[in-house]
């Protein structure tokens, strides 16, 4: 039985003939043969009941579509690379190998992490799993074989920047255990990149996974081991990421108090000016925009009458590439309107939430249009 296909298929909220649509929507697009409507239905439905095995090309379709690794679709473990090269003349020509990976080479990992995110911001998580999946494998092999620091340390700081934008990638995609795993990798990469930033950054993003597991006061614990691991090492910009990051956390463990004064330490932090990005903190996006965005969403969730006007602020500087993103806007919106018993709007919002969140099949997002939709 397909439970890693029934698992993520339901996850969406698809039918067994959502699932077959989409399937012949993808082949229509990349002009891939498929078999019959009528075929398709025999074959999702035994691929689920473990009566027929999923072909390596539906396969390819299924992880495009649903965001899952070749392992999650066909409930394998992962295979995982030999302890060792197979001899001894391998093992040097991998180490060989590793050492002579370039300033250039570097430079080309990190332009394809941003690539994806990229075009995960714009398009969704879902379609990227595989491309994430080889880049990761890439990025770790060329770390399992580097001998000395100075290879070592510029792709380990690759691949903490990769792995926490994988495991934010299957957060949304609703991969639980990948995420937790993949903010692991990126916790040992930080430390082998000697880089306290990006170890901050993937400590206080996997707080979220404990958030979304039900245990939002242990995120917010973890949240605050990472600005305690950090101190005062980090930018402002991480400084302010990271108290916003608590003011949401603890929002949601029910400590208002903690909330506000974290949502101030924030705005005392984060700089002055348009610019988003840190040139040694790639990973976040932050300004004061995104950080108005952010306070509306925190004090929606408390319930505060100033959220509305804090998230139409952020929604008029919305960049319109941070799709995703805006999907999570127009849900913090009709939270705001439901506190204020202002129904009409916040069915509005609610319909530009699921449209936006379907559209790049955030797991994450449309979770949370249902539990929205269910206070209307």
């Amino acid at each position: 039985m397909s439970t890693g296909l029934r698992g993520a298929r339901t996850a969406r909220r698809w039918s067994q003939e959502r699932l077959i649509r989409e399937i012949e929507r993808y082949a229509r697009e990349h002009v891939i043969d498929v078999a019959s409507t009528a075929s398709l239905r025999v074959y999702v439905s035994e691929w689920e009941n473990g009566k027929r095995a999923i072909s390596d090309r539906y396969a390819a379709i299924l992880r495009q579509l649903l965001g899952i690794t070749d392992a999650e679709l066909r409930d394998a473990p992962a295979v995982a690379a030999p302890a060792v090269a197979d001899g001894y003349d391998e093992l040097l020509l991998r180490i060989d190998s590793a050492s002579s990976v370039s300033q250039s080479m570097v430079a080309a990992f990190n332009d394809q992490t941003e690539l994806l995110r990229t075009m995960d911001r714009e398009r969704g998580a879902a379609s990227l799993v595989d491309q994430m999946t080889g880049h990761l494998s890439a990025l770790e092999e060329a770390l399992n074989f580097a001998v000395l620091p100075d290879a070592r340390q510029p792709v380990a700081l690759a691949l903490a920047g990769a792995s926490t934008l994988a495991a934010w990638q299957a957060l949304d995609s609703g991969a639980v255990e990948r995420a937790w795993r993949h903010y692991e990798l990126a916790k040992r990469a930080a430390h082998d990149a000697d880089a306290p930033m990006y170890l901050a950054h993937a400590m206080a993003e996997q707080a979220y996974v404990l958030n979304e597991a039900g245990r939002p006061a242990l995120g917010v614990s973890l949240v605050r081991d990472a600005q305690r691991s950090l101190g005062r090492a980090g930018s402002p910009r991480i400084r302010a990421w990271l108290h916003a990051a608590e003011a949401e956390l603890c929002a949601y463990a029910d400590m208002p108090d903690d909330s506000r004064r974290a949502l101030d330490a924030a705005d005392a932090a984060i700089p002055a000016g348009p610019d988003d990005r840190d040139p040694d903190m790639l990973s976040i996006f932050l300004n004061g925009a995104h950080l108005t965005r952010w306070r509306g969403n925190v004090l929606a969730m408390l319930g505060d009458g100033e959220a509305v006007s804090s998230l139409y602020d952020a929604l008029d500087m919305a960049d319109p590439t941070f799709v995703r993103a805006k999907a999570g806007l127009h849900c913090d919106l009709v939270q705001a309107h439901l506190a204020r018993a202002e129904y009409d709007d916040a069915s509005t919002h609610l319909r530009q939430a699921r449209l936006l969140a379907s559209r790049t099949g955030s797991v994450r997002q449309r979770r949370r249009v249902d539990l929205l939709s269910a206070r209307l």
